[in-house]
């Protein structure tokens, strides 16, 4: 196994365990990854959304600050947390459902 995902700046076991949980086991692959498609799979594993969330985890990966981004940037982050939203969190489905989907049981709604 590699890196502990919370070595990272601003990660902490909090996501170690929701990346886990993603199928993202450390942070090697966090990071070949990328903030927005490591996002959208920890989604699709269940977490909820939270735009904060998601700023931290993108701030982190560039070694920057939770608090850095401002302004544009900023905004720009906010399109692109609500373009991962929108594709990657079905909020009609349930945990069960969401896991039996994710092993292939049942196809996605949509």
């Amino acid at each position: 196994m590699g890196t502990p995902v919370s070595t990272i700046r601003n990660l902490g076991p909090a996501m170690d365990a929701a990346c886990t949980a993603a199928g993202i086991p450390d942070a090697e692959t966090l990071r070949a990854l990328g903030a927005d498609a490591a996002y959208a799979k920890l989604l699709q594993s269940g977490t909820r959304p939270h735009f904060i969330g998601y700023y931290v985890l993108v701030m982190g990966l560039q070694g920057r600050p939770w608090n850095d981004c401002k302004g544009e940037e900023k905004k720009a982050l906010r399109v692109r947390f609500d373009a991962i939203k929108a594709s990657s969190f079905d909020k009609d489905l349930s945990e069960f459902e969401r896991t039996l989907n994710e092993i292939g049981v049942v196809a996605k709604r949509g």
